[in-house]
């Protein structure tokens, strides 16, 4: 995908993310660090042009919630986890830029969890690439590209890299 592609599809999810929740009250954007925390942002900036109101926008780093980290002694590592406004009673829409087994989503969920208790969790995902070893789906997607697992997805933004583009590579 070009940059006018990547665009136009985080316009669409954010058309859609304002149909499905009719409006935007109690809605609350949380990208998952690196790349969903600027596409994130990218679609906030979308949701408030198409509907003129500031949505709250934050980031959550899941590193420490991820079921493939422990410490020494076999348990997980769980840092704190923080977010410029209240998830409790709020609509939260994740963000990320590929979904792929499932397991990331499920540690930005149980991160989410251990600030409140939102009212509903949605999940908006620029690039699916399939191989679920999760139940996990996304409620908006940009592009579905089936992989194989021989084959990688990466995703460039600014500020991490010079272009806006999803390029699919071989191992």
């Amino acid at each position: 995908m070009e940059e006018m592609a990547v665009k136009r599809a985080l316009m669409r999810i954010s058309h859609e993310i304002v149909e499905k929740n009719k409006g935007v009250d109690d809605i609350c954007i949380v990208g998952i660090l690196r790349r969903g925390s600027a596409l994130a942002k990218m679609i906030t900036s979308n949701i408030e042009l198409i509907e003129g109101k500031t949505v709250s926008c934050g980031d959550i780093d899941i590193s420490h919630y991820r079921d493939d980290v422990s410490s020494p002694d076999g348990s997980p590592v769980l840092n704190k986890v923080s977010l410029p406004f209240s998830v409790q009673g709020k609509k939260i829409i994740l963000v990320d830029d590929v979904l792929y087994t499932g397991r990331t989503v499920r540690a930005a969920i149980e991160a989410v969890f251990a600030l409140g208790r939102p009212n509903s969790i949605q999940l908006a995902i620029l690039v699916d690439r399939g191989h679920r070893e999760l139940p996990i789906r996304a409620d908006y997607v940009g592009k579905s590209i089936p992989t194989s697992h021989s084959e990688l997805i990466e995703v460039l933004l600014p500020p991490y890299d010079s272009e806006i583009a999803v390029k699919l590579l071989d191992k």
